[in-house]
Formats: C-alpha cells, structure tokens, sequence
C-alpha cells in the first residue's frame, strides 16, 4: 500500500495484480507504467485493518455441470422436413396373392390381380424458441471490470443449450395427443407415439426385467409381416440399474459394454435382434419408488432409423439479433423449427413398463 494512503480510500488502482491505493483518483502514484482502471469499493470491504484491506474477489471460472442434452436427440435421424406438414408415405403391404388365389393350375394359368398398400403419413412443425437480453449498462460495467469477459458469450451459447435441453425433453415427453390433428404446440413425444401403437408390454413386480425385455423383442424381430430390427434400448438410468444388478444376482453375469457417441459408454443386453445398448436417458422419468412394488419404471425398445426429425430452416437452433430498442438492450432470439415422429410406431418399436 502506499505510503499516506488514507484508509477509507475510494477508489484503488489493479497492476499485476496488485493493488495500489490512491485517495487522489487519476494519479498513479508515481509507479510508471500502470495499466489502471477504477473501482469503487465503498461498503465492500470484507476486511479493514491497519495495513491492510480486503474485498471480494471471485474465481472467473463459474461451476456449471448444469444438465445439457440428451443421448437420445444426438442419435436420433435428422432429415429436411418437405412442408408444414412434412409428409411422406408407408408402405404396410407388398403385392402379393393369397395361398388361395396364387397357386393354379400350370396348365390353366389364371393370375389374381394384386396392388401394393401405401398410406399417407405427415407430422407437423412446432416452433421452440428463447431470448436474452444485455442490459447496455450491465455489458459495459462487466467489460470494465474485465473479470468476467466471457460472460456474454457464455449466456449465449448456453440459450441455445436451454433450447436444445427442453427440446431433448420434449422429444420423449411432449403433450401433443396426435399428428394429423395437432392440439397443443408442443412435440408429440416419441413415448406417446409408440404407447399410441399399440405395441406395450408390463412386466410384473415378480417377473424377470431380462426375461420380459428379451422375449418382447423376440416377438418383434419374429414378425412376418414387417423386416424388424431394433437397435436399441432407453430407459431411466434407475431401470438399468436394477436390470444390471439382477443380471448378476440371478445370472451371476456382468453386461458387455459398448461406445454409442463419443466418449459415452453403455452397457449391452444380448437378444435375438444382437447385443442392443442400455442406453440411460433421464428425460424418460417414472413413477412410485422402486422396490415399492408400487413403481412404474418406463422402456422403449427403439428403432432408430425409424424415428426422425424434421427440420425446417437448419437442424440447430438458430440465433437472431433483434434491432436496438430505447431501452438500449441487445436482444438476442434463438429459434428451432421441427417435429418428431415415429415411423412404424405399431410395429418396429416397443413400450415396456416394469413394476418394481
């Protein structure tokens, strides 16, 4: 500190991090060189003594392990969406005879007429969007400051996350209740879509989760009507906790592991469609405590080529600055525009709730 420096200063001088206290703002002292701004640190002292002040000083590095994306939303199949609706068609049938009509006699040949079975499919486009403002006076006092230079574009980017984090939500557990007719803006969830199938199973409270996963996708890949073949398996990371532990309690075996995005890893349940990844999704949530007996635990044996998004404009959120208003605040819009929907909900994908 400076010699004849008056305690109750107002205003201190930063140089290499040190300070140096001077009552007459604007001199430095007489230390050449100084890179100086001011700071008023009146009634923030957290210390004042003879020979020394201290005042609040934070890490510039912020604790964030906030939850961001999910598994689920970066696998899933991103495609350009043809309209609003996006439409497209699925074929349930191939032309064929019945054993009926198709075999005649070769010597009187009478060919049955047949035609192929398309229908028409669409899902529409919902709108997710977010915006953050800057303050003009809360920018400039943080550039001065110069402590938390990277704010700014941090809050930025991590809008987008928050777009991208209610979008991964919503991409399971969206409360629209139909494609053709749509009655909320929000997604229909895959979970409804595939519980909308048809195609859901529960396993009881005494029965095996490895047994009642296994023989469900036997019965899937068994269908002779539609070439089904599932590739993996979501669920809430509690689920698969008690599907690994009863694999070795019961079976005295420890799951295979796979790598299904960049350096996340996953436990495999071997069946008669191969080894499917245990994938863990905390957007898939359930109901009742476990071991209750009372508990609904949720899992979906997927597809996933068969579950798309549609995008319109670009498959990332896009950010848009708004022109400054009086209020001199930067206005920044992050907007995503898609719909999700599950191709062949009825037969290439399965709900199975297990009590527990």
């Amino acid at each position: 500190m400076k010699a004849g420096c008056s305690i109750g200063c107002a205003y201190f001088f930063v140089q290499d991090n040190q300070t140096v206290c001077d009552a007459r703002a604007g001199r430095n002292g007489g230390k050449q060189g100084m890179n100086a701004y001011f700071q008023n640190i009146h009634a923030a002292a957290d210390y004042m003594g003879p020979g020394a002040i201290e005042v609040p000083f934070y890490q510039t590095e912020i604790l964030d392990i906030v939850r961001r994306r999910s598994i689920f939303g970066q696998r899933m199949k991103q495609v350009p969406a043809t309209g609003h609706p996006s439409r497209y068609f699925e074929q349930t049938a191939i032309p064929e005879s019945t054993s009926a009509s198709g075999f005649v006699d070769p010597r009187n040949i009478v060919a049955p007429v047949v035609s192929p079975t398309r229908v028409e499919r669409s899902v529409p486009l919902k709108a997710l969007v977010s915006q953050i403002n800057y303050n003009l006076f809360d920018i400039e006092l943080g550039n001065q400051q110069s402590q938390f230079a990277y704010l700014q574009a941090k809050d930025l980017a991590d809008t987008v996350e928050g777009v991208l984090h209610v979008h991964d939500l919503a991409l399971w557990n969206g409360n629209d209740t139909s494609l053709s007719t749509p009655t909320t803006e929000q997604y229909m969830g895959v979970a409804s879509q595939i519980a909308g199938g048809g195609n859901t199973t529960t396993i009881g409270t005494s029965s095996l989760i490895t047994d009642g996963l296994k023989s469900t996708i036997a019965q899937m890949v068994a269908n002779s009507g539609y070439a089904v073949r599932p590739t993996a398996i979501y669920a809430n990371p509690v689920l698969l906790d008690l599907l690994d532990r009863e694999m070795k309690s019961e079976f005295n075996v420890v799951l295979n592991t796979r790598e299904v995005t960049a350096g996340f890893t996953v436990k495999t349940l071997s069946t008669q469609a191969g080894e499917l990844p245990l994938i863990p999704d905390w957007a898939l949530s359930y109901t009742g405590t476990p071991g209750s007996g009372s508990a609904v635990l949720p899992a979906y044996i997927v597809t996933e080529d068969l579950i798309e998004y549609h995008w319109l404009g670009d498959p990332n959120p896009r950010v848009f600055q708004l022109g400054l208003p009086g209020s001199l605040a930067s206005q920044y819009v992050a907007v995503k525009f898609g719909g999700v929907v599950v191709k062949g909900a009825n037969y290439a994908h399965y709900q199975v709730l297990v009590n527990r």
